[in-house]
């Protein structure tokens, strides 16, 4: 799947980056403002070496951009790329829309010509008309 120009690789990091709850939650804390990794390590009970690893991959998907200040790096959420996962999730779901919509058509085909009048009763018989 292609989603404005990005290459599949580029979509699978996105959804890779977003599949992981610590991941997701780096992002809405840091849409609110930018945070330093040694203030978002500190919500987590995990090592400061494991938060910024799971920056590093929301970074390699381009979710978030980290700036260095001094001795602090501070993560910011990147709003183009969340809207770029939007886009993707909307382009999978008309997808799925569609492939739904043309089975639904095809079984409607289906059962048409299932009920011609001489389509098998229940028990085997050939209907002939109302009364049989």
């Amino acid at each position: 799947m292609v989603v404005d120009g990005s290459s599949d690789d580029t979509v699978d990091r996105l959804f890779h980056a977003l599949a992981d709850a610590t991941r997701r939650d780096i992002l809405r804390r840091c849409v609110r403002g930018e945070l330093s990794v040694s203030r978002l390590a500190a919500a987590y009970p995990m090592s400061f070496a494991a938060v910024q690893k799971h920056v590093t991959v929301l970074e390699r998907a381009g979710l978030v951009t980290k700036e260095r200040r001094g001795r602090e790096q501070l993560v910011r959420t990147d709003p183009a790329a969340v809207g770029r996962a939007r886009r993707a999730l909307d382009e999978l779901e008309s997808a799925w829309r569609a492939r739904v919509d043309r089975m639904s058509g095809l079984l409607a085909d289906d059962a048409g010509r299932d009920t011609g009048p001489a389509a098998s009763a229940p028990d085997g018989n050939t209907r002939k008309g109302p009364d049989r």
